[in-house]
């Protein structure tokens, strides 16, 4: 876990993610609900915000608002793509991105975020709609992840996906007290 020093409990606000290896039905529609809800919580942060408060960041050399809305867009596409992957191929090897070079791009630094809002509202719904759509067993379905050498489930691309959502949401929570 990244709580080391004042920089790490910044970057990592909630945490390190962490793996679970105990999923159950319960476990798994909490973290559904985290990924429904989460357009909301994300319109409910930003609303109101100036230019000059979406660029704040959350630490020093940390992504501003803006940046994060964005990338949360970018990384929510790759892991509905992802996913699709995974339920209809046998263990696919997934493309990894550059997440810090697409925050330094044109449509990143200068895109106002409600095109990303509107991305995040539509990948979200896709999202919602295909993880109730799945068995438990789907969960165990996975996809190889080249840049990690590893072979991430389901169930686990699940967890990883509901703590990013709550991960961003912190980081915007303490950029507007900066």
């Amino acid at each position: 876990m990244h709580t080391t020093n004042d920089d790490d409990k910044l970057r990592y606000p909630i945490g390190d993610y962490k793996a679970t290896l105990f999923y159950d039905e319960t476990k798994v529609k909490n973290e559904i609900s985290t990924i429904r809800n989460f357009y909301e919580l994300l319109v409910n942060e930003t609303k109101g915000l100036t230019e000059t408060d979406l660029q704040k960041t959350y630490r020093a050399n940390g992504w501003s608002i803006k940046q994060v809305v964005h990338h949360c867009a970018d990384s929510h596409m790759n892991g509905l793509i992802r996913l699709k992957l995974a339920l209809t191929e046998h263990q696919p090897t997934i493309k990894p991105y550059p997440e810090q070079l697409f925050a330094e791009l044109a449509d990143t630094v200068n895109e106002p975020i409600e095109s990303s809002l509107s991305i995040i509202l539509g990948v979200h719904n896709r999202f919602t709609t295909l993880l109730e759509s799945m068995n438990m067993d789907d969960f165990n379905k996975s996809y190889l992840h080249p840049q990690y050498q590893k072979e991430f489930k389901l169930y686990d691309f699940l967890g990883l996906y509901s703590w990013h959502c709550l991960h961003h949401l912190e980081h915007i929570k303490i950029a507007k007290k900066n």
